[in-house]
């Protein structure tokens, strides 16, 4: 692994991120990880850490003078993967570890994008610490001090709030839900003919146990005021030039405020892990990941209709049938991207798997919508000659995963191609094909060739 300065590097400095997060110290001073994760502080001035609101930043310069410190070899040697971002694109399958991660597949790490590898779908909740990562700003928060973090809640309010995480503990009733949360562009590798941007295979996209409280709870603490017509919601990562947007995502008010959006502080009953948006995240059920904000620290109720790059430009899809368009014949009406369609992914057999002829196997997988409900899978392992209906395990959540299974003894040997496809209880199932121009929402019936021997 070669590290790049200079010019000609620019674009490739944080190539050895994933080891210089790993230089960085975690630690509690409360005696409770992680009641408090900072930088250790004799490095924060050297390292060129920025501070604001409890939270802190690395810049370029502090990571090239970490590489001064400690050696460009020192680092790499204690990376458990790490390679350039030219490297991921081609090759799909390396690998990184992250604090509080285990090895993910590595698209990018200048942000951070860390896919979950499927065989971690065979549980029902995906654990913290393989549950996919996507950042869209380089400046993202390596650690928060909950002694001076605070939400703030603000504008057309009567009585505008800053929050710390033990007044959202004690001061409002906690809920839960299991809910999906999925990148817009979860599987846009498979878009033909391919598209920019993240190549994420099936694996950025996670279930879990989302425990905090009602967006809905907080407005009405903050009184908002009659006429408010969005909520914007806003994090610490920040913009490497000032002409970058920063990355501020809004709802209606009436989405808001329907008792399902939350402002969650545990995953799966333990704290968020840093990068996926420790302490607070938004959670918006049924819609996807671009409005899960992380490390939430601002909300602003607006009088108006929010705007900013990442929904007029950004973020948007065709506004006819699962966001379609034709590569020839692009959409010229678009809106922004919102609710889920349907999909189903296999997690048994795995691609190009090798099983044996005359012996029962398991075919699983796992399928999910915006709410409605899975009503039916359906399985071939003839390439869509035929299908069965696979077998349902019960419901445990309407925004949930929805596992399903079939049995399969195949004959002979040979190469056989395994499908899935999913509908729900409003009649919506999954796509024969479908392209846009930025490889979202992919719902295309999924296919798995596997070899028989």
């Amino acid at each position: 692994m070669e590290l790049k300065v200079g010019n000609e590097g620019r674009g490739h400095w944080a190539t050895l991120l994933p080891c210089v997060y790993a230089a960085i110290h975690y630690r509690s001073i409360s005696g409770t990880f992680p009641d408090h994760r900072e930088v250790n502080p004799s490095w924060i001035e050297y390292l060129g850490v920025s501070q604001a609101v409890g939270v802190n930043f690395m810049n370029r310069r502090g990571f090239l003078r970490i590489v001064g410190a400690t050696g460009a070899a020192a680092l790499a040697a204690s990376c458990n993967r790490a390679n350039s971002i030219a490297e991921t694109l081609s090759s799909p399958t390396s690998f990184a570890r992250f604090p509080e991660k285990t090895e993910m597949i590595l698209l990018t790490d200048r942000p951070p994008q860390l896919e979950t590898p499927i065989h971690y779908f065979r549980q029902d909740l995906t654990p913290n610490e393989a549950f996919f990562v996507r950042w869209h700003l380089e400046g993202i928060p390596t650690s928060v001090d909950l002694r001076t973090f605070r939400l703030t809640v603000s504008g057309h309010v009567r009585q505008p709030l800053q929050l710390n995480i033990d007044e959202l503990r004690s001061q409002f009733e906690p809920t839960s839900i299991v809910a999906v949360n999925q990148c817009s562009g979860n599987s846009r590798s498979f878009f033909e003919p391919r598209v920019p941007g993240g190549q994420w295979r099936h694996g950025a996209v996670g279930n879990a146990k989302w425990t905090g409280v009602p967006l809905k709870s907080i407005l009405d603490r903050a009184q908002v005021k009659a006429g408010a017509v969005d909520v914007s919601f806003n994090g610490p990562d920040a913009p490497p030039l000032p002409s970058v947007a920063d990355f501020v995502k809004a709802l209606s008010i009436d989405h808001a405020r329907d008792g399902e959006v939350m402002i969650a502080y545990a995953m799966n009953d333990q704290p968020l892990p840093m990068v996926n948006g420790f302490p607070l995240r938004l959670v918006v059920p049924g819609w996807y990941g671009t409005y899960w904000v992380k490390a939430l620290s601002d909300i602003t109720v607006l009088p108006q209709p929010f705007s900013n790059f990442w929904t007029d430009k950004a973020y948007r899809i065709p506004s006819g049938p699962n966001g379609t368009e034709s590569p020839k014949d692009l959409a010229k009406d678009t809106i922004p991207i919102n609710r889920f369609n349907v999909r189903s992914i296999f997690v048994r057999p795995e691609p190009d798997e090798t099983v044996h002829p005359r012996i029962p196997n398991e075919i699983e997988g796992v399928a999910f919508d915006s709410g409605y409900g899975i009503q039916r899978v359906e399985v071939s392992t003839d390439g869509g000659t035929s299908w069965a209906d696979a077998r349902l395990d019960p419901e445990i959540g309407k925004y949930s995963f929805r596992r399903w299974r079939a049995s399969w003894t195949p004959r002979n040997r040979g190469r056989y191609r395994l499908m899935a496809r999913a509908a729900n209880t409003v009649g919506n199932t999954q796509s024969k094909a479908q392209w846009n121009r930025s490889g979202f929402m992919w719902n295309v019936i999924q296919q798995v060739d596997v070899k028989v021997a």
